[in-house]
This record gives C-alpha cells, sequence and structure tokens, in this order.
C-alpha cells in the first residue's frame, strides 16, 4: 500500500522562496574595512534573483560549476543560492588550500567561471592560465574603497559583480530536476594526497538545515543573530547559511578580519546569539568575552575537538559551556551533537557534565553511526571502553567522491563511510574521540590517544595550545612528543610540564620530548597540523 502524500521535491528554491516571502525585513550584516554593511532579505533576495540571470549571460551551461574565492559576506550567500537555483553547482574553494592544490581542484571540478572577492585576487590571479575551464572571473570589491588596493589587471576575462547584477533579469528560480540533483560541491582538505570532491545534493542540503534547526542541537530559530566564523568556504560553513535563512535568522558575516578582537567585537556589539567556529578561534576570542555583557546561547565548536579546559573555561567566565559537534566534509558536516540529556544534567556533578561537553555527542536524528571492528568491518559494543574506527551513514552522509576512485576504500561495501577517526562510545551513545587512524601512537604494542594527551596538557593554566605527535622509539616502536605554547605573560618549563601531568595520565604516556614553541601551525581549515610538526621535527629519536 502507498502512502497518499505529495511528492514534492526537497530543493533549495523552497528555502530561498520561504526567506522571500516570510523574512524580507530580516538583515544580512557585512563587517568591512570601512564598518558593517546591512542588506534586508529582500534586496538580498532581488539580487539572488537577478544573479541567476548573471549566469545566464555568461552562458554557464546546465551542471555548469560556478566557483567562488571569497569570505563569508552577503554576497557569498547570493551566490549560495543562484547558483543551485538555476540548476548549476555551487562550488566553494578553500582560499587556504596551496596554489598547486587551487588549481588541481578548479580543473577537476571543471569550473567554469569564479567569483573572487577582490582582497584575494592576488592569490587567484597567477594561477588562472592553468585553470583550464575557467572563462570568466567576476570580482566583488570587498575592499571598501581602500587606496592601497591594487589595480585589476587587464584582461577581458575579469569581469565586475554589481556591473553584472545591473544589467541582468532576475530569473525565475525553479529546480527542474529531481531533488537527488548536485547542488554544491566542497573537496575536502587535502592532508592526504589531492583534495577530493563531495557533491551535495538539494535534498542532502535541505535535510541537514533541517537538522540544524532541532533543539537538541543548535536549533536555529528565527529570534537568533547567526555568526559563521567557520567559513564559507569550508564544508559549506558547516551548513549553518542554509539553515539561518531557513530559519529567518538575522545572520552576521566576518568578512576577512577573523581576529579574536574583531570576531568577539561583532558578537558584542550585534549582539550575536548563535556563533560558530574551530576551537583555535574561541581560543583567541575568550580573553576579549570574558566578563562581558552578550546575547549569546550557543556557542558551536568543532573542526576538532575541543578542549575540555577550553569549553569549561567559557563556562566560567563567559557563562556557557562550548557547544561541541563533529563532522567532515563528507557528513555536510553535521553528524553528532554534545547535548547533556536531562536526566544526566540533574543526577551528575560539575566535572561530569564537563566530560560529557568534552565528548563528541550523540549522534543527530537520521544520522547512524558504528565502531568497526579491528578488521575494518563489523561493529564494536558501545560499552565505553572498545575502540575503533567510527563510520557514519545517513541522507546527508557522502556515498562516494566525485570522479575519483582513489576514494573507493574509504566506503565499506555494505554502505558506511569510513571517517578515520577512532573512538569509543558510551552506552548512552556518547561518542568520544580518541584519535584519527593516522595520529594515533603505538608505544610498546599499546595504543596511546594523542587527543586525550593534549587535553590534558591544554589543561595546565600555562598552556594555550598543545599538539602531539609520535617520534620513533628504538625500544619502543614509538614514543609521544609534546609541542607545546604558552600563554603570553606565563612561564613553563618542559619539566615543570612533565610533574603537573604525572597524575593526570598513565606513567607510561608521559611524552619522551616536550617542546616549547611560538605557535602550532594550522591547517587550511584552523586544525593543528600534525603533518607539518612531524616534517619539522622529523630528526627527533628517543632511546
Amino acid at each position: 500500500m502507498q502512502g497518499l502524500m505529495q511528492d514534492v521535491p526537497l530543493s533549495l528554491d523552497r528555502i530561498f522562496d520561504r526567506a522571500e516571502q516570510l523574512w524580507p525585513t530580516k538583515r544580512l550584516l557585512t563587517a568591512t574595512p570601512a564598518g558593517v554593511d546591512a542588506i534586508t532579505v529582500d534586496d538580498w533576495a532581488q539580487r539572488t534573483r537577478r544573479l541567476g540571470g548573471v549566469l545566464d549571460d555568461l552562458e554557464v551551461s546546465e551542471d555548469g560549476r560556478v566557483a567562488t574565492f571569497a569570505w563569508n559576506s552577503a554576497r557569498h550567500l547570493e551566490l549560495y543560492f543562484a547558483p543551485p537555483c538555476t540548476g548549476r553547482v555551487l562550488h566553494t574553494v578553500n582560499i587556504r588550500l596551496f596554489a598547486e592544490q587551487i588549481v588541481y581542484i578548479t580543473n577537476h571540478a571543471e569550473d567554469e567561471v569564479i567569483f573572487a572577492d577582490r582582497s584575494l585576487l592576488p592569490l587567484l590571479w597567477p594561477l588562472i592560465d592553468e585553470c583550464k575551464t575557467v572563462r570568466h572571473v567576476v570580482v566583488m570589491d570587498d575592499t571598501a574603497g581602500r587606496a592601497e588596493v591594487p589595480d585589476l589587471p587587464r584582461d577581458s576575462r575579469i569581469l565586475d559583480y554589481e556591473e553584472l547584477l545591473a544589467a541582468a533579469r532576475p530569473h525565475p528560480f525553479g529546480v527542474v530536476h529531481d531533488e537527488n540533483t548536485a547542488a554544491a560541491m566542497c573537496y575536502t582538505s587535502g592532508t592526504t594526497g589531492e583534495p577530493k570532491g563531495v557533491v551535495y545534493s538539494h535534498r542532502s542540503v535541505l535535510l541537514h538545515s533541517l537538522a540544524l534547526l532541532l533543539a537538541d542541537g543548535p536549533g536555529l530559530r528565527e529570534a537568533d543573530v547567526v555568526l559563521p566564523v567557520v567559513p564559507m568556504f569550508h564544508a559549506n560553513a558547516w551548513g549553518l547559511c542554509q539553515a539561518a535563512v531557513m530559519a529567518g535568522c538575522d545572520v552576521v558575516f566576518p568578512g576577512a578580519d577573523l581576529s579574536p578582537q574583531a570576531i568577539s567585537r561583532l558578537i558584542l556589539d550585534q549582539q550575536v546569539t548563535v556563533a560558530a567556529g574551530v576551537p583555535t578561534i574561541w581560543m583567541g576570542a575568550l580573553p576579549h568575552l570574558a566578563g562581558q555583557p552578550h546575547q549569546l546561547r550557543c556557542l558551536l565548536g568543532g573542526g576538532s575537538a575541543v578542549p575540555r579546559a577550553l569549553s569549561e573555561s567559557y563556562r566560567s567566565e563567559v557563562g556557557l559551556p562550548i557547544l561541541q559537534a563533529w563532522g567532515m566534509t563528507e557528513t555536510s558536516p553535521l553528524a553528532t551533537v554534545a547535548v547533556v540529556r536531562r536526566q544526566q544534567a540533574a543526577a551528575a556533578d560539575d566535572e561530569e557534565l564537563a566530560d560529557l561537553r568534552a565528548t563528541q555527542g550523540i549522534p543527530v536524528p537520521l544520522v547512524e553511526l558504528r565502531i568497526a571492528g579491528p578488521d575494518g568491518a563489523g561493529s564494536l559494543p558501545w560499552d565505553g571502553t572498545s575502540s575503533g574506527e567510527v563510520q557514519v551513514r545517513g541522507p546527508w552522509v557522502a556515498r562516494r567522491y566525485y570522479n575519483d576512485p582513489r576514494g573507493d576504500t574509504q566506503f565499506t561495501a555494505d554502505g558506511w563511510l569510513r571517517t578515520g577517526d577512532v573512538a569509543v562510545v558510551s552506552p548512552d551513545g556518547y561518542v568520544r574521540l580518541v584519535d584519527r587512524t593516522k595520529d594515533l601512537i603505538k608505544s610498546g604494542g599499546e595504543w596511546i590517544s594523542s587527543v586525550d594527551l593534549e587535553n590534558q596538557i591544554m589543561g595546565h593554566p600555562a598552556v594555550a595550545e598543545a599538539a602531539v605527535i609520535a617520534v620513533p622509539s628504538e625500544r619502543w616502536m614509538e614514543r609521544p612528543m609534546a609541542c607545546v605554547v604558552v600563554k603570553d605573560g606565563q612561564t613553563l618549563t618542559a619539566d615543570e610540564l612533565l610533574v603537573w601531568l604525572a597524575p593526570r595520565v598513565a606513567r607510561w604516556w608521559l611524552p619522551d620530548l616536550v617542546e616549547l614553541v611560538d605557535e602550532v601551525p594550522k591547517t587550511s581549515v584552523g586544525k593543528f597540523s600534525k603533518k607539518d610538526l612531524r616534517a619539522r621535527f622529523a630528526d627527533r629519536r628517543v632511546p
């Protein structure tokens, strides 16, 4: 027996139409060098429809890839909707990739046009002749008329965004294909080999947006003012932009200035209620937010494990802990959220609740999760002690990479994504990552979790950042080395750190080497770059 419900495609034009009809006076604000620019959703929607006409005028093909090379802004949000709502595919290019990686993904995706912020053109333009399929570079002026900005190169391929919009006719949005048509694509950050392409469908983006509106999570709602610090070129800003448009939120875009002072000032001045970024962002912002009156109700952290000490510092100094989420480009990215259940909140003490918030949380609705056994298959029990690789599946989880057989081994024969993260799961479903498969340290046949060891080190009051890597050992095969950044104005020696750490971890977990560094290098998406640390200290050995 068939259900008798209407079969309406789940497509992005439905989010756009809803915003245009219900939220015309809502505001989209963008930080610029000259101040904060504001535009209403009504004006933004008209510009976005004209942008659809621009894509027609530029003769971007059906299914053509439309690339962006831009900071977070209301203009970038126009590009989040115009390509997919006219049957094209949005491709957000990570501006922090190496030059050869930018060329690779642009050619691999077969981008036809790139929309670039003027401030970023010096990064892009030297590569443009190597981007074989790109016919146009459309420049969006984000410089606010600064005199020191160099003139644009004289080239017929360079076009002006505002001039094109002014000359274009509005496009009648509507996705004529089914809901599984591609809407957007992002490439992984390429920490091992070339980046791999993940293609999101209209259906997956819309369902993922709904997940961000659920109360047991960020719970976006009409009353919110949302600040996506996470870049719009990284996993589509964790889906926050589409979800905020769906919910009717005001949105604040930080533009190019991601300094702790600038982010904190936006949070305070614009009365932000929901902000999202990687832990390194919140490390820098804490001194500027501590003790200040604010409207925050949700501070979302992800991209890498949020240190327990950082989250608890926010709880004591700002008034709310960081809400930890976990996911990856391949999961759109929301897969788990560390919500605290009512029974646990009533029964647990502060230390137990802090431990719970330091986990990656429980799977969000519609995402299934299992812990694979040693052979990479099967499923280990959720007992809080058995560890294995996290595998997931769900309606917004990738089933393969775009035109790239290298990634076939990352998907199991029965359809699960192998994430590369190692975790244990408690009986009540809380996921606790213990490491990446490539970052575990095998010492004398036993595993040491670099993530757990980093969390303990970052609990020291004088430590700002810490990353742990493996170094070769003749006796033990591998031993841990800690790279530690000391807070400004503080002093700390390696011996003092080891004495402090001794009662907090197993004796054989204590690092054999402690290196005090000025900064832990970061990847293109703000995670600690252990690859760079391993290269820097490749000559280190222990007996």
